[in-house]
């Protein structure tokens, strides 16, 4: 958490709030935060950039400046990236803060401290060994089915994975899988095609829907306004354990796999 609707909700509000503003000040309160090239001075490196677009890909956000460089933000588990129209006190624990020229700014916030903004230069690789954006045109059944084939990992584990499917974390692959009908147990190479055509539907269906619902606030996430989401008032097994599926009226299940909780049907997806 955030997610990959969690990430693209921050990085569709930030573009409308601090494309085209420039970095007047950066300031660091914790130095292993804020990651810059060897030999490169990250708050002097900024100072003057221009915002140029902010984009995402997986579960990062970035930010493109006008010099080619950018910077690539990694939340982790509660960070936040906050926009501040005016220099009233800063967002509670924010560890790097871009004041821009006309005195708006941007907080990183960030509670527990594993978050990292590193500035990235012109045609670095950083993205090189994240897998596919499950939203592109390029995400097709087909490849999918390809994917899956002669993994003997779990299905889920397999949705886990950021080498091979960029973003997915484990709302919405709890939430895919349900609305596939797939235990999440089973092993990827056994899925049979109308399988894995469900659970490509499921996964596109989840994550817009979420997007449209401006992401899940379960725990800390918020939006570049400090506003929560929605979506966990749409969740149909995510969290709620005990509770009856919305579907059949069985108690969910919840069990760990790979060191994640996992919530599901015992009748709705064998």
């Amino acid at each position: 958490m955030p997610e990959l609707p969690e990430v693209e909700t921050i990085a569709r509000g930030l573009r409308g709030l601090i494309v085209g503003r420039r970095v007047a000040n950066v300031h660091i309160g914790l130095r292993k935060m804020a990651i810059a090239p060897p030999g490169v001075n990250f708050r002097r490196a900024l100072r003057g950039e221009e915002i140029c677009d902010v984009g995402r890909r997986g579960k990062y956000a970035i930010i493109e400046l006008g010099s080619g460089r950018a910077l690539v933000t990694s939340l982790r588990m509660t960070g936040r990236l906050i926009f501040q129209r005016t220099q009233r006190r800063p967002h509670p624990y924010t560890h790097i803060r871009l004041d821009f020229e006309d005195g708006s700014r941007l907080c990183f916030a960030d509670s527990r401290q594993f978050g990292r903004m590193r500035l990235i230069e012109r045609g670095e690789p950083w993205a090189a060994d994240l897998g596919i954006e499950p939203l592109s045109l390029a995400f097709t059944p087909q490849r999918f089915i390809g994917m899956l084939s002669g993994r003997r990992v779990p299905v889920k584990v397999f949705l886990l994975d950021q080498r091979r499917i960029a973003g997915i974390g484990n709302i919405y692959a709890c939430e895919a899988l349900w609305e596939a009908r797939i235990r999440p147990t089973t092993q990827a190479k056994a899925l049979t095609k109308p399988a894995v055509r469900r659970l490509h539907t499921a996964l596109i269906d989840v994550l817009n829907r979420a997007i449209e619902m401006r992401g899940t606030s379960v725990d800390d996430y918020v939006d570049a306004d400090g506003l929560r989401g929605g979506f966990q008032n749409e969740l149909s097994v995510y969290g709620r354990h005990g509770e009856g599926c919305v579907r059949c009226g069985r108690p969910l299940v919840r069990t760990v796999l790979a060191q994640r909780g996992t919530w599901w049907c015992k009748r709705c997806q064998r």
